[in-house]
């Protein structure tokens, strides 16, 4: 479980709770079945924060959760300028990007927050700059971590040298599975480069690893210095469809909904950690690979937390609460153990009154 390393944080957060000032925090993205849900349910886990809610859609999931004590509809035009009014308004001390768009934006913003003491709860601008350009990215690990092969169409590409099947994705500021392919043959893959070049999209073409020994999606947090506050690895279960993005007889694309058993996996772990140390992360970062003769290959990479962050909770791993302990009091962390066991999961629905609906813009 978690070592309390710094027994004056402790100090610190007892005479937060004794005066009653439990910080402000507000979730930037709280659609359904998204990142920033399972962040609220950690931090209600947790009991430690008054927590506050927004996005640019009023159907957004969140605004009709409990837990939040008040949820905002952002204008997308106007996005940093209303963050900043309710920040104010409402003396937020963190805000915790809850989705891609958000980490973008926030990360990009983040000193002008700082100045006025609002923390964004988000790995370094460096780090997000990196990952969002994974041609780049891979280019980078290429040097000296394990990764699978990876080829860019910019150049003029040979189609024969390409193993197949192999995977085609877009090389820019995704995350998931959105408008990832997985691709059997040549003739197949033209179409595919035909396609997204006609969509002006940059892409990633990737070795497709088998399934056989594994996939793995892997959490390592590390601290604002860089070193590694803990790491935690599920080995993904795909009997259910909610984790299967596609499937045929070449492979199989997982979806964004991972669910499976987390166990020690110490291998997996220290590869993913090296892969954190490597480009220097200073935050949550959240890896995803599979298992080659005992080698973890990973094939995506973000700077952020998962959306499967509730179930490393449930199994002991609370890395936001430890995070934002981190960042609000300099508490010091070492997370060396967690509950081993299958980790399984579901949607939740909602049932909201159509006068209760947020107001805000027409999706």
């Amino acid at each position: 479980m978690v070592e309390f390393l710094n027994s004056s944080s402790i100090i610190k957060i007892v005479i937060y709770i004794l005066l009653e000032t439990k910080p402000h925090i507000l979730i930037a993205g709280i659609g359904g079945a998204s990142l920033g849900t399972e962040i609220q349910k950690c931090l209600l886990q947790s009991n430690r924060y008054v927590l506050y809610g927004c996005d640019i859609s009023r159907f957004a999931f969140g605004h009709y959760q409990k837990g939040f004590k008040d949820t905002f509809v952002i204008n997308r035009t106007q996005y940093i300028k209303e963050i900043k009014e309710i920040v104010e308004k409402y003396k937020i001390h963190v805000i915790i990007p809850g989705g891609e768009e958000p980490l973008k934006i926030l990360t990009s913003e983040r000193e002008r927050f700082h100045k006025n003491g609002t923390i964004i709860a988000a790995n370094s601008i460096d780090v997000v700059k990196l990952c969002s350009d994974k041609l780049n990215l891979f280019n980078n690990l290429n040097k000296s971590i394990p990764i699978p092969k990876s080829f860019s169409s910019d150049i003029e590409l040979n189609l024969e040298i390409i193993p197949y099947p192999c995977i085609i994705k877009p090389a820019l500021e995704s995350g998931g599975s959105k408008f990832v392919f997985l691709v059997s043959n040549r003739q197949e893959l033209s179409r595919y480069i035909k396609f997204f070049t006609e969509n002006d999209q940059k892409m990633l073409i990737q070795e497709y690893i088998p399934l056989h020994e594994g996939e793995f999606t892997v959490g390592v947090l590390s601290s604002t210095k860089g070193s590694i506050i803990g790491s935690i690895a599920m080995k993904r279960i795909f009997d259910s469809k909610l984790s299967v993005s596609f499937k045929s007889k070449h492979g199989l694309i997982s979806s964004g909904y991972s669910q499976g058993i987390i166990d020690e996996f110490k291998d997996v772990r220290i590869q993913a950690e090296n892969i954190a140390k490597k480009i220097n992360s200073k935050g949550p970062l959240n890896i995803q690979g599979r298992m080659l003769e005992g080698i973890f290959y990973p094939f995506e990479i973000n700077p952020r937390f998962s959306a499967s962050t509730y179930l490393r909770s449930l199994a002991g791993f609370n890395e936001i609460d430890v995070y934002l302990r981190h960042l609000l009091f300099n508490e010091n962390f070492t997370i060396n153990s967690f509950k081993k066991g299958y980790y399984l999961r579901s949607f939740t629905e909602e049932f909201v009154k159509i006068g209760d609906i947020k107001n805000g813009e027409m999706d």
